[in-house]
């Protein structure tokens, strides 16, 4: 792992983005993030975590 800048988005199913959580320059190693997700509706959303060491897209569904 290498220090670097860290971005982690959150977009609905067409691909809009609808929140950026994240987007800072951070040193190697472990970190956990609150993401307060009361603006969106129930349903299928992606977040996006991109670092310098490349990127993962992974679903996620939120339930009211």
């Amino acid at each position: 792992a290498a220090d670097g800048r860290v971005s982690l988005n959150v977009y609905d199913v067409s691909g809009r983005l609808v929140a950026k959580v994240m987007d800072e320059n951070l040193k190697a190693g472990p970190y956990s993030v609150a993401f307060n997700a009361d603006m969106l509706s129930t349903g299928v959303y992606f977040y996006k975590l991109s670092t310098s060491a490349g990127e993962i897209t992974r679903k996620m569904i939120l339930i009211r």
